[in-house]
């Protein structure tokens, strides 16, 4: 970027936060880097620059650097939820494209600073996660990349199933006994026949259960209580967990973070002292970003327009509450009404055949399926039920109904990657419907199996 330029965006930022500041924003101080597409995408793909390598990560670099490379889509600006916080801006942007990034940079800033679901978020984990990057490198030296590999498919398999809000203490504390070790000859009875083993089956599920309540965060009790892992396994399954607590609440605040960016950077831009072309070139991008899609819903235009009603009806004080107190869920439960539904034109569709239909427009159904599905309400919650089901420490997870099937065939993938991480029989009670109780088991020994 020439000097001249550079000099120029510098001093647009230096106005956007004094402009941001005066309407009252609290941002953390934020470091601005301008970088090269492909430096973005990596970073987009990764979610943190020094990020642990997985094949994962540069499958996601792969599909946004296609996206961009053929004009299909365009990422503007990445920001990290540190503090400081750190921004980054792609060097093809004008400068005017880049004030508007930044005005957008700071309400999120302002956001991750303030908002009670980003309270227990680390805001060094840039640090962290570069020192998990090393110890996973050593991991793979010791060990060979394909053995931490294949451990980080399992563990990154079941990485959303996580308690944010559960301290390794609390976790401790409400299951102090240890895993029983492994002994030399668990295998033979493992080979025990089905007849002889039915009448423990009873006995040791009651007297051994354990954890004494369902638990929700599978990777804690997996690192903690596993039959079969070694220590460096799980710290490996340690890294992934609190990387992922880490990002929950970026995944819980999708809507009202991205609303609150796209409300503040419109109120920034229009108080700048802008050229009538600038004028119009920040309202065609403004516009472009808000755009609602016919098929898909653009969590920038649902936040914006959620945000400028509770304005509007309530005034600008109860924006900063909105700021500091709700998640997508509590968002639009408290706050979509009968008229935005109506006026959005949001509706529900399914397809028949080989078209799409639309199958409801009553706004309170519209609501309650989007509660479903922002706010990683798509992800199924799985409980372990059971560390030591049959007394043989087998696995025994249940899955808490909501009236959604499982994805039967995901599931059954997944239980052979908990089956990597656990080393027994791992079991998973769900429902086939409403009524009708299902139970899937995988062992490599006997494969896959479901009981009615």
């Amino acid at each position: 970027m020439p000097e001249t330029t550079s000099a120029q965006l510098e001093a647009r930022i230096a106005e956007v936060w004094e402009i941001g500041t005066r309407l009252g924003l609290r941002p953390f101080p934020t470091h601005f880097e301008i970088v090269p597409a492909t430096v973005l995408y990596e970073i987009g793909s990764y979610g943190m620059p020094g990020r642990f390598s997985h094949w994962t990560h540069g499958k996601a670099y792969q599909v946004q650097k296609t996206l961009y490379d053929y004009g299909l889509s365009k990422i503007y600006e990445l920001v990290l939820n540190t503090n400081p916080c750190h921004a980054f801006l792609l060097e093809t942007n004008t400068v005017l494209q880049n004030t508007l990034v930044a005005a957008h940079v700071m309400a999120h800033s302002d956001f991750f600073a303030n908002n009670a679901y980003f309270a227990r978020t680390s805001r060094r984990m840039l640090d962290t996660v570069s020192l998990n990057a090393e110890r996973i490198e050593r991991y793979e030296f010791e060990h060979g990349e394909a053995e931490v590999e294949r451990l980080l498919d399992a563990v990154l398999s079941i990485q959303e199933h996580v308690d944010l809000y559960a301290s390794d203490d609390e976790e401790h504390q409400a299951e102090s006994r240890p895993a029983r070790q492994p002994g030399p000859y668990d295998d033979l009875w493992r080979d025990d026949r089905p007849a002889e083993r039915e009448p423990a089956r009873t006995i040791q599920r009651r007297n051994r259960r354990r954890p004494p309540e369902p638990v929700r965060d599978l990777l804690a009790f997996i690192r903690d209580h596993s039959p079969v892992l070694d220590e460096w396994e799980r710290d490996v399954v340690s890294i992934v967990r609190a990387e992922m607590q880490y990002f929950i609440p970026q995944i819980q605040t999708k809507v009202v973070n991205e609303g609150w960016a796209s409300y503040w950077h419109a109120r920034i831009m229009r108080e700048m002292d802008l050229s009538t072309d600038e004028h119009l070139a920040f309202a065609h991008l403004h516009s472009a970003i808000l755009q609602p899609s016919p098929r898909r819903l653009n969590p920038y235009h649902l936040g914006y327009r959620i945000l400028l009603d509770i304005e509007r009806r309530y005034g600008e004080d109860r924006l900063f509450e909105v700021r500091e107190v709700e998640n997508d869920v509590s968002l639009v439960r408290n706050y979509l009404t009968r008229e935005l539904v109506e006026d959005l034109d949001l509706y529900l569709y399914e397809r028949q055949g080989d078209e799409l239909v639309i199958t409801d427009k009553d706004w309170q159904a519209v609501r309650e399926r989007l509660i479903g599905e922002l706010g990683g309400n798509q992800t199924p919650v799985i409980l372990v039920e059971d560390g030591d089901y049959d007394g043989n420490l087998e696995l025994y997870l249940r899955h808490a109904w909501d009236g959604r099937m499982l994805d039967l065939d995901w599931a059954e993938k997944t239980m052979e990657h908990i089956y990597r991480l656990w080393g027994r029989r791992v079991w998973l009670e769900t429902k086939a419907d409403n009524e009708t109780r299902l139970i899937l088991s995988y062992h490599p020994r006997d494969g896959h199996k479901r009981h009615p």
